[in-house]
């Protein structure tokens, strides 16, 4: 049942009366190019930091916050971002998101010191946060009628799920022929172009009624999630251990545990604060409903089984394979295509079948994929072993996208629209963050018992050969685990997802 809470503006099909907007497409497609340049922006760094590291001089233990920074700014900043798209303005948001964003890739792009590029990194992440809740509040507000919803859900899936992997390719061209700053270069263009043209066709949308913000719940979620994924990444950070392998600095360093702590403590007073305040950060009741908690959830798991595949196979298609940032990129194009030529399948499947069946078809497709991927050796054929994985995740992952993030603004209306997609980023964003990090740690410390196990067998841990053995078992143990992470989420979907296909055309979403 929708809660009638969360429909403020009107009631249930009131807007399909209306005349739709005739330039709702060239609003999705600028809506569609910002989300698709975030989406990038998260990926695009990873192949250009050892190039980045050599050029700065950055230290091997400190580069990872070429990534960190980002992801800290935008997942800790997500759901403020979403309150001030509704209460300011979605258009408003999303221009003022663009332009800091460009801003933000200049300096990084331009950057002749590791702290300013650290810099440059959360501030593309703040304004990253602000950008994307209003980019999918404002899909919401446009598409009306069910079926160009439909076909709206398909476009913005096909961006959202392929974009980590064009990320990838892009970093992989632009590093090997133009260097790594062009990985940043190249989102002023897209930026500034994408601000000129909602300027100029975007319809304003913002909340009304009580607009105050609660600055207490904003600072007491984005610490609280700032901490938690800060304490993720530094027990996932290597160190040398006593017997020189590289090891994992662990969940009882000080830090960590202190980190943990504090997360646990700000989150928990969060949620105590939300249930008091008058006009909360986050309305409880938007997460509470059985379809958008499991829906959240849902993000939350494959978010952190995805992101882990992304990492671990640049790791065994560089350091493995021995393949240059250019081949790395393009061995995950089969992925994005696979994701593009289904969203427009599922789109059209979705009002026909409804969310659910496709929801949990797409998980066992996608960890079956990922399962397929422990086939994989340090002498293995990429069109045997890799191919088949990606192709197969690549379908489950449509089938997941689409109607998961449907349900996740499932009976939000236009006063909630920006702070709920924003949640629905947070899920992702920041399950991401942790899953990564916690099978970093699993990976470290399988690659370091495979280590000692082949030194006691007798060979030469420095060979190359011997090497790669230890990694791919890292790598086996990280895959192992998202498939895990993505077996939960299906468990999830069967367990709390209910909305039908009748439920969605007047009040569904589109993918996060």
């Amino acid at each position: 049942m929708t809660d009638p809470a969360l429909v403020t503006d009107a009631p249930r099909g009131a807007h399909e009366s209306d005349a739709p907007d005739p330039r709702r497409w060239l609003i999705l497609a600028v809506i569609a190019i910002s989300q698709l340049m975030l989406i990038i922006d998260a990926s695009i760094m990873n192949i250009a930091l050892p190039s980045a590291a050599a050029d700065l001089d950055i230290a091997s233990a400190d580069i990872q916050w070429a990534v960190t920074a980002y992801t800290l700014a935008f997942g800790g900043l997500l759901l403020l971002g979403g309150r001030i798209a509704d209460y300011v303005g979605r258009k408003r948001a999303l221009i003022i998101g663009l332009l800091g964003f460009a801003v933000a890739s200049a300096l990084g792009g331009a950057a002749q010191s590791e702290a300013l590029l650290f810099a440059a990194r959360a501030l593309q992440g703040a304004f990253g946060a602000l950008l994307a809740p209003a980019a999918l509040a404002l899909i919401t507000v446009t598409f009306t009628e069910g079926r160009e919803r439909a076909k709206a859900f398909g476009v913005f899936g096909a961006i959202s799920g392929g974009g980590a992997a064009i990320g990838l390719l892009a970093g992989g061209a632009l590093t090997e022929y133009l260097g790594w700053r062009w990985c940043l270069f190249v989102n002023l263009p897209i930026a500034i172009f994408a601000a000129i043209a909602g300027a100029r066709i975007l319809k304003e949308s913002k909340a009304h009624g009580d607009t105050r913000f609660d600055i207490p719940g904003a600072v007491l979620a984005s610490s609280g999630l700032v901490a938690l994924v800060y304490a993720f990444t530094e027990a996932a950070k290597q160190t040398t251990g006593e017997d020189g392998l590289p090891q994992a600095v662990g969940w009882t360093d000080p830090l960590v545990v202190g980190l943990l702590a504090f997360a646990a403590v700000a989150l928990v007073s969060f949620v105590l604060l939300e249930r008091r305040v008058a006009n909360p950060l986050l309305p409880l009741r938007i997460a509470l409903d059985r379809n958008r908690g499991g829906s959240y959830l849902v993000f939350f798991l494959v978010g952190a089984g995805l992101f882990s595949m992304f990492l671990f196979m640049t790791l065994y298609f560089q350091y493995v394979l021995g393949y240059e940032p250019m081949q790395a990129g393009f061995a995950f194009l089969p992925f994005s295509l696979g994701i593009i030529l289904m969203a427009g399948v599922v789109a059209q499947l979705l009002p026909r079948v409804g969310p659910k069946p496709l929801m949990l078809i797409g998980l066992a497709l996608a960890a079956s994929g990922l399962l397929l991927l422990l086939r994989t050796t340090p002498t293995s054929s990429y069109w045997t072993s890799v191919l088949p994985g990606l192709i197969v995740m690549s379908v489950g992952m449509s089938a997941v996208f689409i109607p998961a993030s449907s349900t996740a603004l499932y009976g939000v209306g236009g006063h909630d629209a920006g702070i709920a997609s924003a949640l629905l980023n947070t899920s992702q964003q920041v399950g991401g963050s942790l899953g990564l990090a916690l099978l970093n740690t699993f990976a470290i410390t399988a690659t370091t018992n495979k280590m000692a196990d082949l030194a006691a067998s007798g060979l030469d841990v420095s060979q190359p050969a011997v090497v790669a053995q230890a990694q791919v078992a890292g790598y086996h143990v990280a895959f192992l685990g998202g498939g895990v992470l993505l077996a939960l989420a299906f468990l999830v979907a069967l367990a709390l997802i209910s909305a039908k296909k009748a439920d969605l055309p007047a009040e569904a979403a589109v993918a996060a």
